[in-house]
Order: structure tokens, then sequence, then C-alpha cells
């Protein structure tokens, strides 16, 4: 099959790329190894219990500062419901809360009332960066990765604020720890940004790059946190449905193994199966490793490449704790994002994050229960060679897990409904990512910016987004870099780009919290609503007991019905039979098939929500 674009990987930036250049008319297929988009943006379920599998705190979303989020679903014209958190977060520091305020001079306060003797130097500090940052990154609202700038655009503003810029380019190639010296002597306080650095980006003030450091500090605070309502399904979810509204192509559950070249340039690809697809350019958003040592044969390669991408350090393996508590289990004053440090002077495997979705989400798990995910490093060997080993390790990582949760939640334990582990293979296995290691390759000094993978090959038709590139981790990071590299191809093209304009009409609304399930839908026509709600019954099974027996991607349906993507629930349907009879007979089995028989006696109204489909694309 032949394409204008094809994009390995339907993680959060491939998806941002593919969804872009489908807006502008381009024939785009994603093809990723998973059954579900999103990547580490993704979810499953549990017993009726939606977990995020990794993203579940998202900023970008506000309408002031770095806000890629937002632009890109007022660029794609798409509606988008989200949550906005009161705090940022809570970092748990030495045993004390600090709160995260969005107002950044009552959160100066808190940390006064922490760091007392440095309360001048903090507000010297902040109100020093937050200079930085207005003049640098909302003065002027662009998205794009610093190797796609305009320099033509990039010399205007700088000319507007040539001190900030000077300043903030001065901090490019020194660390964290130099910057802070400029403002602080007390210990303590180097300590309480180390904790900050390494859970944005997983590295030390000595590690990650000032310039990092200055915009992550400060941007937080102006532009909030968020949740999109509804689950995290609704962001992938919405991007796929443009993608396919515009003719593009969801191939799932297909894993590249090789990036096919002709007359010495990338030309297609060749997936697991043996199939393989073509188009004019290609888009991988996955990681560097996987890129050098597996899709791309070495023949293609250079040993100064080799040589580069084998010595970049990864971050720290991660280990994910997911459980379903009873509300008691969770203290009042708790807030959905919380940083527990277990040791401020060094970074080991007690200091977590616990994600707590549904203080502000009510939809995602049962009114009488609180939905938990935890992530932390885990210095373990991981393998699977010894199964009984492996299964020992993961009980014993559970229970280091709560002991840390237990701190702060000292009635948890008792209050659990079901808990799991994702080790790092686990995470490996459904998200691609080396060895567990979430964030890729470390945003430290010598493999910062512009000495990780471009947006641009050198081979003018393969483009590279994700966490791998420039733009490093974080959610707003990786959609900047599927922005650039939809934008790359578009101007390759001299096709229309995306950029930022004023008086944008914004599609994205913020909803009122806790979000409960009778918002959910509230602008869909009652019939729509009502089948949407329907489709959300569905558990996502990994291996689908309804599909035992037909062809039909039912699992991949129900997931579109959720989002309101309907063109492409539609066209999954083409491999239904129009025998009237032979439809009913099958479309009855899945149902009764329908794990959720099984488990409540209901099953998930398969019959009812397809023929719903079939009437919209008749």
């Amino acid at each position: 099959m032949k394409y204008d674009v094809i994009i390995i990987g339907a993680g959060l930036s491939g998806l941002t790329a593919g969804a872009l250049l489908s807006k502008r008319g381009l024939k785009v297929a994603m093809i990723d190894k998973s059954y579900n988009p999103g990547g580490s943006c993704g979810t499953f379920l549990r017993n009726g219990v939606s977990f995020d599998q990794g993203s579940s705190m998202l900023f970008g979303f506000g309408d002031k500062g770095f806000n890629p989020h937002r632009f890109i679903f007022d660029a794609l014209e798409e509606p988008f419901d989200v949550i906005k958190h009161d705090l940022l977060y809570v970092m748990y520091f030495r045993g004390k809360p600090i709160r995260f305020y969005a107002d950044i001079d009552r959160f100066i306060e808190e940390l006064g009332v922490l760091f007392p003797t440095e309360k001048a130097s903090l507000q010297r500090f902040y109100h020093d960066l937050f200079t930085i940052y207005h003049d640098v990154m909302m003065d002027n609202k662009t998205f794009t990765s610093p190797d796609e700038t305009d320099p033509k655009a990039a010399w205007k503003s700088m000319k507007k604020h040539p001190g900030s810029y000077l300043k903030f380019l001065s901090f490019l190639n020194r660390n964290t720890k130099s910057l802070l010296e400029d403002y602080f002597t007390d210990p303590e306080i180097f300590r309480f940004f180390d904790k900050l650095t390494s859970t944005y980006c997983y590295t030390t003030t000595e590690e990650t790059p000032a310039a990092l450091a200055a915009v992550m500090f400060v941007d937080n605070h102006i532009g909030g946190s968020f949740y999109p309502a509804g689950s995290t399904v609704f962001l992938p979810g919405k991007l796929e449905k443009v993608i396919e509204e515009n003719g593009g192509t969801m191939i799932m559950e297909s894993e590249v193994t090789s990036i096919l070249f002709a007359h010495g340039k990338p030309a297609g690809v060749q997936l697991k199966n043996g199939e393989t697809h073509f188009a004019d350019d290609i888009v991988y958003s996955g990681t560097v490793w996987n890129l050098y040592e597996k899709l791309i044969d070495k023949t293609f390669l250079t040993e100064k490449e080799l040589r580069w991408e084998r010595g970049l350090v990864p971050t720290y393996s991660s280990v994910v704790l997911y459980a379903q508590v009873k509300k008691a289990g969770i203290t009042e004053d708790a807030v959905p994002v919380e940083m527990l440090v277990g040791n401020p002077e060094q970074i080991d495997e007690s200091e977590v994050t616990a994600y707590i979705p549904s203080i502000d989400d009510r939809t995602i798990c049962p009114e009488d229960s609180h939905v938990v995910m935890a992530i932390g490093p885990s210095w373990e060997k991981w393998n699977r060679e010894d199964p009984k080993d492996y299964r020992e390790k993961k009980e014993r990582e559970k229970e280091r897990l709560l002991s840390v949760l237990e701190r702060r939640f000292p009635k948890m334990r008792k209050a659990i409904i079901y808990a799991e582990v994702a080790t790092p293979l686990t995470i490996e296995r459904y998200t691609n990512k080396n060895a567990g290691s979430v964030a890729g390759p470390k945003q430290k000094l010598g493999q910062h910016l512009f000495k990780r993978l471009h947006i641009r090959s050198r081979w003018a038709n393969l483009f590279f987004c994700g966490e791998s590139t420039v733009m490093g981790t974080g959610t707003p990071a990786v959609t900047v870099s599927g922005l650039s590299a939809a934008n790359a191809i578009l101007k390759k093209r001299k096709m229309r780009t995306f950029v930022f304009s004023e008086g944008m009409k914004t599609s994205v609304r913020v909803v009122p919290k806790p979000f409960t399930s009778d918002q959910l839908f509230s602008t869909a026509p009652e019939k729509e609503k009502k089948i949407r709600l329907a489709a959300m019954k569905c558990q996502n099974c990994e291996h689908p007991t309804c599909m035992m027996k037909t062809s039909v991607d039912i699992r991949g349906l129900m997931r579109r019905v959720v989002v309101g993507n309907f063109t492409g629930a539609g066209g999954l349907l083409s491999m239904l039979t129009e025998d009237k009879k032979e439809r009913t007979r099958i479309l009855t089995e899945a149902q009764t098939n329908c794990i959720q028989t099984v488990k409540i006696k209901k099953p998930v109204e398969i019959i009812n929500i397809i023929e719903y489909v079939s009437s919209l694309n008749r």
C-alpha cells in the first residue's frame, strides 16, 4: 500500500503529526504495535476502573503560557474538555507539604516558610525567571522545536527583548546547580530543587541544563495542570478521530520491524507479519535506540552515529503501581498529584509520585473508591528467564510501593480493592520504552537540545518526533515535536503550515470539578450520549472474548464510539456481513461472549451500538 506519509508509532507525538497532516489532506497511515493508540498517554481498564498507563498530569492546556495542547486542538478545530487542578501538585519534602499554587507569589510564600533565610532570594530568583519566560516564551507565541525555528523570526524576537534572550542563551550550556548558586546558599534548598528537576525530567540539578529548568520552574505555574475530562483515553482518541475523519488509516497491532530503503533513502516499512507499506515521507516517533538498533539496517548508518546512539544515557527504569482503593484509604487533604520524597539526599527507590485523578474526575471509578497510580525508579535487575523469580520481584515491588504510599496514607493498605505492578519489562512490552526508561535519553548536559535527534534526518524524507528529539520529554514537549515534524513535511511540500495566530477560536473547554458521569457528553444529542455511555462499559480487554468468532474489531469500535469517532467506528464495519440473519447471529454471539456477561451478567450493548454506528454510515 502507498501513502503520502507513514508514521511509525501512535504515541502522542506521532498522533499529533498524523492529525495535522491528515487535516491538510495528506494520505496518512499510523502504524503501532499496540491495539490502543496513545503509548505512554494510553489507558487500560480493570473491572470497570480506568487507569492511565503513564501520563496522568498534563500541562499545555491553559489559556496562558506555553500551551501547545490548546493550540493543537484549536488548529484541528476538535472540541476537547479538560479539568483544571486547583494545585499543580503537592511535594512532601522531609515530611512537610509544599503546595505548588498557580499563583507564583503565593507559592514563593509557601517556600519561604520552609526556607526562611532564602525568602528574599526566592523572590528575586522567580522574578528573574518569570521575566525571561515572559519575554522569550510568551511575548512571541510560537510552537516549534529549536532546530525548526525560523532564524528571521527568532532574530525579530531577540531584538525586542535582547537582555532576556542573551540571558536565556547563556543558560544553554550551564547546569541548573550553577544557576541556583547565583541566588542561594542554603544546602537544603538545593536538595529541594534536585527533587523538582528529578520529578520533571529525571535528572539532578547538576545534570539538568539551566535553560530547561528556567522554563519548567515557571511555566507550570502560569499555565496550570490538567486532566482530560472522562479519562486520558480522550487525548489520543480525539487525535485518532481527526486522522480517520480526514481519510487517514490506523494500522494497529502491527509492529514495524524495519524501515525499507530504495535508491539509498527510506521508502517504506516492513511489518512483523511480513506486510510492506510505502510512502513518500516517513515519520518515526519512537526511541532512538529502537531506531538505530532495530529498524535501520546498519549498512545505512555510520560508525559515528552508532557510537553516539550507544553512548546516550537513558533515564532510570520505572515501576508503576496501579491500585483501586476504598475512599477511606485516601485522606481528605489529598490532591490529584503528590510527590513523595523519601530521601532528600539522592534519587532512590523511595522517591515516588502518586497520581489520584479520581479526586477531580469521578467518572473513572465507582463512587466509593479512588484510583491511585504510583511511579518511581526501580534498581532491580529484571528478566523473565525465571518466571517464579520474576513474580516474586513483582510482589516485592508492590509491597515496597505500598509501604511508601502508606507513610502518606496510613489507611491505604487496608483499603486496597485491587492492585498490580507494571515492571520496566511490562512498560517496554506495551510502550516500546527500552528497559522501562519512560522518558528516553536523559535531558542532561551533553545530550540535550541539538545533541539529540533533530526533527529532520540526513535523509530528506525521514523525520523524527518524540522524546528522543531536541524537545525531550513531557506531553507538551513531544506534542511540539509532532507539530514540528508535520510542519517540516508541509514546508517540504510547499503546503500551508500550522502557526499560532491571535484570535484563534478555542476548542478547549475547562469543565467544573469534580467531573461526574452526568457531565459526560453533555453537548451531544441524547441518543448519541446514551450510545457513547454504553460503549464506555467496554473493558477494552487485551484478549477480547467478544471477538473470538468474528473478524470485526469490536474492541476498537467501542473505543472510537466513546470519543465520538463514528467515522472510524463505521470504517470497521466493512468486515461485517450485510446478510441480516448472519449479521444478527454474529452480533448476538459476540454480545453473549462479552466478558461482562460472565462478571456482572450485563454485557456491553454491542448490538445496539453497532446498529447505531451502521445507521450513521448508511
